[in-house]
């Protein structure tokens, strides 16, 4: 049976007539075109898929689409802010941090998650707070690196 859900996506209040146990990966990809979020391992162990739930990283591949009701859900699509990207998504792109590129979405998810937590953190608390989100080409330095370079500049260092 369907269900009206409402929730917030990228800053907008959105409307969607589904059946509440949809994934909400499917309805991102599929309902809104918001392709960013990928289909990793499809049991929550990758995160690719990856998205903000209120501020939180979570993963969309195991989640019903009901649970974010009345709730905001950010995907990578709309992180970044009136055409500027947000300090992870540059961060990544100033260090090379993306080569396949298809871990960064929920990678830089998981990241701005971890920042909006502790916006200082050590290397140990960037590699310990990435530890989930699996990266098969190698970029890992680069990727601790650019995290930890975005924190200074959120905190409105250089």
């Amino acid at each position: 049976m369907e269900e009206t859900i409402r929730f917030k996506l990228n800053n907008k209040e959105t409307e969607l007539v589904t059946d509440p146990n949809q994934i909400l990966l499917w309805v991102l990809r599929n309902r809104f075109g918001l392709t960013g979020t990928k289909y990793g391992c499809g049991i929550g162990f990758c995160g690719a898929c990856t998205v903000l739930i209120d501020n939180e990283a979570a993963r969309s591949c195991m989640l019903p689409v009901s649970e974010v009701a009345g709730k905001s859900v950010v995907t990578i699509e709309g992180l970044a802010e009136d055409g500027k990207l947000h300090p992870v998504q540059q961060a990544f792109v100033d260090h090379d941090a993306l080569q396949c590129g298809y871990c960064t979405p929920g990678m830089i998810l998981t990241a701005v998650a971890l920042l909006k937590k502790n916006n200082a953190p050590t290397r140990q608390e960037i590699i310990d707070g990435l530890e989930d989100n699996l990266c098969r080409c190698g970029a890992h330095t680069r990727i601790i690196d650019a995290v930890g370079d975005a924190a200074r500049v959120m905190k409105g260092g250089k």
